[in-house]
């Protein structure tokens, strides 16, 4: 069970997985040790699933992004979901209950290897259409 100091610990590592045990502990007024525990605590029931960073994506070499929705055929939708979720420029995948069946977010260098990896879902059996969102400009990203 998670408590209230476990989500101090978790939002402090969402916004800088480099904090220091010594940080934590002083903003929560535990030790280092205490919080060490429960960092590994977190870890071994996998509440903590891993450690990132959030790099600049045009610095990164990806120039285009989307959001795409997927409508999918009902008996095709957890093989098309398996199959994005094994393509790299599929950043994202999740079933859901609104317009469209699946969200993906896509990652290209360019427009047009972007809309080539369109074109690879579109082809997928059980793909009735995708509706591609160009995101134009990300105001905020707070990791999810």
């Amino acid at each position: 069970m998670v408590d209230e100091r476990d989500l101090v610990i978790i939002e402090k590592l969402r916004r800088n997985a480099r904090s220091s045990y010594g940080e934590i502990a002083k903003e929560l007024g535990i030790s280092d040790v205490a919080v060490m525990k429960r960092i590994r605590k977190l870890e071994s029931q996998g509440v903590i699933k891993a450690y990132t960073i959030i790099a600049d994506d045009k610095a990164v070499g990806y120039g285009a992004t989307s959001i795409t929705g997927i409508d999918v055929e009902p008996d095709h939708l957890f093989d098309v979901a398996s199959a994005l979720k094994e393509k790299p420029y599929a950043k994202y995948v999740a079933i859901s209950s609104g317009d469209h069946q699946i969200i993906a977010i896509i990652k290209a260098r360019n427009s047009e290897e972007l809309a080539s990896y369109h074109s690879e879902i579109s082809a997928l059996p059980g793909v009735k259409r995708i509706c591609p969102s160009m995101v134009l400009e990300v105001l905020k990203f707070d990791e999810m």
